[in-house]
């Protein structure tokens, strides 16, 4: 066998181990994005990603030495991935052409995964409960992936960045939340769910010639939570959710609570038997609080949307204060099997009332006519995410920002940025 001969098999047998080298490292991220999409990135261990791939612990350090260079892998391949459906989106000549694209894209991978020839895209809320080293460069890569996200709307003024940000931000938290209420439609239904979910962006759920006024509900609508001063527990609930929403689930240790509250620990467990007891209590108030303020708005006596108008008000008010938010749905998958599952249900129902508003909206004529499910997972999507936007929202006066936030489920993703911003 010459030199030459040599040499090409030499090369041959690199590719090889070259090739097999990366799916064994795809399948560790395959395994590891299940496991931190179910019980969160704190919670997932090399350990627990070999036995799902049937390798040795010493096997998996070989291509992830430590738990969070794993971590810091699988969410650098989610994002990596979400820009690549961003950059094949943006390749659509119009804005709406490629929000319709953008999301078809998701819509096609989750009826991938359901036929088990793709996996998920990793649930990047867990990014926050990582330590700053791992965190920090995960964060830069999700700001260049946000503002390609914001690019799909073309040239944009200065003053028009405002209300492309927020159209973005619920753009991706749309995309976000997605795979939870996609699960309740059979597959070969989701050609028609991209249809009436793209209607939604498009035309919104006003009427035409309809304004933005919003009632004023009474302040204490949502029950009031910081008046319960007989169990004490409020005050845990404030700081734990605020904490919950900054670092997720495993972020909001009693610890930190009990020193940003400076009690001792046996005061907090006076008041509450474990963190867990804690968490399902800040989710329980959170949507007592939703339907309270549903309920005043009900109570209004007229029509249908201006429910609508006072009930979207009110709580982006509340997550836009920041100083008791309701408690993000991020820390989901972090959560316990029988706390996220009550979660779930609670969720659904806040939901459920939101959809009754659209269907009595509609028949009375007050509403545009959409798919009600579709459209209260969106509103309870854009609710939960506002906190997320306090900053942005702090660079305005307060009603401003709701109602340019609010437009872009009332007027639609695509309607005139002069006549959003020149209103009011």
């Amino acid at each position: 066998m010459d030199a030459k001969t040599i040499g090409t098999s030499g090369g041959r047998a690199k590719a090889h181990q070259g090739a097999r080298y990366r799916r064994k490292r795809d399948a560790l991220l395959d395994a590891a994005t299940v496991l931190i999409n179910e019980h969160g990135a704190k919670a997932t261990t090399l350990q627990a990603v070999s036995r799902a791939v049937e390798l040795s612990t010493t096997s998996v350090t070989y291509y992830f030495p430590r738990k969070d260079v794993l971590a810091a892998a699988v969410f650098e391949r989610a994002i990596g991935r979400l820009r690549e459906y961003v950059d094949e989106a943006a390749k659509e000549p119009t804005p709406r052409e490629r929000v319709r694209r953008l999301l078809e894209l998701h819509i096609n991978l989750r009826a991938a995964v359901i036929d088990e020839t793709d996996v998920p895209i990793a649930t990047l809320s867990e990014v926050r409960t990582l330590d700053d080293p791992i965190r920090v460069p995960l964060l830069e890569q999700y700001v260049d992936l946000f503002r390609a996200t914001r690019a799909l709307w073309g040239d944009f003024s200065a003053r028009e960045k405002t209300l492309i940000t927020a159209r973005t931000h619920l753009l991706q938290e749309t995309i976000f939340w997605m795979p939870v209420w996609l699960a309740r439609f059979p597959a070969d239904e989701f050609p028609r769910v991209h249809r009436q979910l793209f209607d939604l962006f498009d035309n919104g759920l006003a009427l035409p010639d309809t304004t933005w006024s919003p009632m004023d509900l009474p302040r204490d609508a949502d029950g009031e939570p910081l008046g319960d001063e007989e169990r004490g527990a409020p005050n845990f609930l404030g700081v734990a959710t605020r904490l919950i929403n900054e670092s997720g689930y495993r972020g909001a240790s009693v610890t930190r609570i009990v020193d940003e509250l400076q009690v001792t620990k046996g005061s907090f467990y006076h008041h509450l038997d474990t963190k867990d007891d804690l968490v399902l209590e800040c989710f329980r108030r959170t949507f007592s609080r939703m339907s309270a303020v549903q309920t005043a708005a009900g109570a209004m006596g007229e029509s249908q949307w201006k429910h609508l108008e006072a009930m979207m008000s009110y709580l982006m008010d509340l997550q836009f204060d920041g100083e008791f938010p309701l408690t993000r749905t991020s820390a989901l998958q972090a959560l316990p099997a029988d706390v996220r599952n009550e979660v779930l249900a609670n969720s659904d129902q806040a939901a459920l009332r939101f959809g009754n508003t659209l269907v009595e909206g509609a028949q009375e004529g007050s509403i545009r006519t959409v798919n009600p499910l579709i459209a209260s997972q969106t509103i309870a999507a854009m609710l939960n995410s506002a906190y997320d936007l306090r900053k942005w929202a702090a660079t305005m006066d307060r009603k401003t920002a709701i109602r340019i936030y609010a437009s872009c489920l009332t007027q639609g993703m695509f309607a005139d940025p002069a006549m959003i911003l020149g209103e009011g």
